[in-house]
């Protein structure tokens, strides 16, 4: 499935590109030095405070959402058992992933591969919450609060916004941006990982 651009941040990535080399390995993910209008671009993202609620703007569109939404809580019931807890949950998802111009399918292949659903879990390197951010992302493009990772909207938030910056740098190669998430860049393992279970989140609408 084609990931496109997101207009927040793919305009600006093209235009400034990231200044690569001498970067720091930082756990999950490396503290890149980038074009201040990156940063610019992924704080003001970040700061952005619409509540995630769904965008809806014609009667299809409605359908295809509650199609996703039905079937997609169906097969996280196991996971998340209490049904607010998993309509939040599924809401969040969908508009953080579709905001960044990510398939919501990908994202939740991502928090299963990274957290197994787990709001409050942390990896061995110090990374956070559903989809392990590292917490130097709160000082380099959010306020510096590293507890609002565990926050759900923020954590979807950053991991999105990250990622969508990741298949910019590698202009649009999902396993070397996948890889790159996972401070991996290049090795198989994680890649294939988050593809096949991206594979097990797809979803068709019916006609």
């Amino acid at each position: 499935m084609l990931v496109r651009p997101a207009s927040w941040l793919g305009g600006v990535l093209l235009a400034a590109g990231l200044v690569l080399g001498g970067a720091a390995h930082a756990g999950n993910q490396k503290e890149e030095a980038m074009a201040d209008s990156v940063r610019l671009a992924l704080a003001n993202a970040i700061a952005d405070a619409r509540p995630p609620k769904p965008v809806l703007r014609t009667e299809a569109a409605r359908q295809r959402y509650q199609q996703w939404f039905d079937e997609m809580s169906r097969r996280l019931a196991k996971r998340i058992p209490d049904a607010f807890s998993r309509t939040e949950f599924l809401e969040t998802v969908w508009y953080e992933s579709t905001r960044a111009g990510l398939d919501p399918a990908m994202v939740l292949g991502l928090i299963q591969v990274e957290s197994a659903y787990r709001k409050y879990a942390i990896s061995i390197a110090g990374a956070r919450g559903y989809m392990q951010v590292m917490p130097f992302w709160t000082r380099v493009i959010g306020d510096g609060d590293r507890r609002k990772l565990f926050h759900m909207q923020t954590n979807l938030r950053y991991g999105c916004s990250i990622l969508r910056m990741y298949i910019d740098m590698e202009k649009g190669d999902l396993y070397l941006a996948l890889g790159r998430y996972n401070g991996s860049r290049g090795k198989p393992q994680y890649p294939n990982a988050v593809f096949a279970a991206w594979k097990k989140w797809e979803f068709k609408p019916s006609v």
